[in-house]
């Protein structure tokens, strides 16, 4: 199967997903000269609509603009289809609303990029290279990942077709058929968690022009405690809006008559916004979904197998960080194949041994920024503490650089980000202590 072309090995990789992470890494590998087939469950994602109750646009940051960036891809993404996000707009219970900018030393903003335009530019990609070939409607039903040997069945003739590979990379998402295979292993580490809280989808359309009824550059958040609801603009000047909500609060809702008061209460200046009629449509016509995050290791299998993305590390959405993390993935395994030349043993080994240590973290931050989305950015003392934060970051840009901005506006391991806010921590911590003595002591003499 592999063969030797000049002084490169050239290899023959099964990418198992052609979703997002999976389309993105088979262009790495394209580009790096080695034969590549796409085996994707599910349809073509050009040809066929949008499923709903899936998020329709997600937000893209420096992690993913960067592997956009290697494959050429980036200029097109950011100029001629996201839309910048500068910062998030707090909607009160009163209907008045305030912003909290994500980056008010530079005004860095993140995008609101449409998952199915994402997919479909990287699909479009890989045609521009002979090396790759995609296989839609094929699901994975036998693995033997040691002998690098795949079985999938046609989804519409029920065809078996058996595949053999130099390395097989499972991106076939949260509840990967790669990673299910990989759990028979010895030593391998896989655990679950669901949240309590479900989610569910509505939209705010457009004007009766055609334009935005909200100013368009932001992630509008409506916290309420213990739930919330967000909203992300889409290119057609439409909302994707999501409640985020234990299910035991959805549970609670089963008329017309007690979602409107449910919304009158909590939500009153989105009514008018989504309009009554819709509300109660697009709320009944669905049903609220779990979440899941998702932490494993090690990643690989010999030198014949490896997972990433949500295969590998899924986690809950509200860092924004589940594309930017696979995205990262692969930038990360494309500089191992530079470093190893094209050696899989020593590159599956190192990927498994330095990424998880990030993943695990931006697993945990995700879960912690549900809490500051719908509860901590009212209190006084975030907003206090993000000023601090602003104000020495823009004193001191160098040393001290805030935790959202460093795992949104840098390449800086999620670990290390963690590292370094419990730094930063401290250090206010001491301040504050040192400042509160010196304010004792003087009170002291002045007696």
């Amino acid at each position: 199967m592999a063969q030797q072309n000049g002084d490169s090995k050239k290899l023959d990789i099964v990418v198992v997903g052609g979703g997002l992470v999976g389309s993105l890494e088979a262009l790495y590998l394209a580009k790096r000269g080695h034969r590549v087939r796409i085996y994707e469950y599910r349809e073509d994602i050009r040809t066929t609509p949008q499923v709903r109750g899936r998020s329709i646009n997600l937000a893209l940051s420096v992690r993913g603009r960067r592997a956009l960036k290697d494959v050429g891809l980036e200029d097109h993404v950011i100029n001629h289809h996201g839309i910048p996000m500068q910062g998030r707009r707090i909607h009160r219970l009163d209907g008045t609303t305030y912003v909290i900018p994500y980056d008010a030393r530079t005004n860095q903003c993140i995008y609101s990029v449409g998952r199915n335009y994402l997919n479909s530019q990287l699909l479009k990609e890989s045609e521009n290279y002979h090396n790759v070939q995609k296989h839609f409607n094929h699901k994975l039903i036998e693995a033997n990942l040691n002998k690098g040997s795949l079985t999938f069945q046609k989804t519409d003739t029920k065809e078996t077709i058996p595949v053999t590979a130099d390395l097989i990379i499972g991106a076939d998402g949260a509840f990967s058929a790669v990673r299910r295979a990989m759990m028979k292993q010895p030593l391998f580490d896989y655990s679950q968690q669901y949240i309590e809280h479900g989610y569910l989808e509505l939209c705010i359309p457009a004007d009766e022009h055609g334009g935005f009824q909200m100013p368009a550059n932001y992630l509008h958040i409506w916290p309420r405690g213990e739930f919330m609801m967000i909203a992300l603009p889409n290119q057609d000047c439409s909302w994707t809006v999501t409640l985020f909500m234990p299910f035991t609060n959805f549970k609670m809702i089963y008329s017309e008559e007690n979602l409107l008061e449910f919304f009158e209460k909590y939500f009153p200046d989105a009514i008018p916004l989504i309009g009554k009629d819709k509300l109660v449509q697009d709320f009944f016509a669905g049903k609220p979904l779990p979440l899941v995050a998702v932490k494993c290791r090690p990643y690989h299998v010999s030198d014949k197998a490896l997972i990433i993305g949500d295969a590998a590390h899924a986690v809950v959405p509200f860092y924004g960080q589940g594309m930017n993390a696979g995205f990262e993935d692969c930038t990360i395994l494309d500089q191992l194949f530079q470093k190893h030349q094209e050696n899989l043993r020593a590159i599956l080994e190192e990927f498994s041994l330095t990424r998880w240590e990030d993943t695990f973290a931006i697993s945990d931050l995700a879960m912690y920024n549900y809490i500051e989305m719908r509860d901590l950015v009212t209190r006084p003392s975030y907003r206090l503490r993000k000023a601090v934060d602003d104000m020495i970051f823009w004193l001191f840009p160098s040393l001290w650089v805030p935790l959202y901005n460093s795992v949104t506006f840098t390449t800086m391991p999620y670990s290390r980000c963690v590292e370094n806010r419990q730094w930063q921590n401290k250090v206010l911590l001491y301040s504050f202590i040192f400042v509160g003595i010196l304010t004792a002591f003087g009170a002291f003499l002045r007696q």
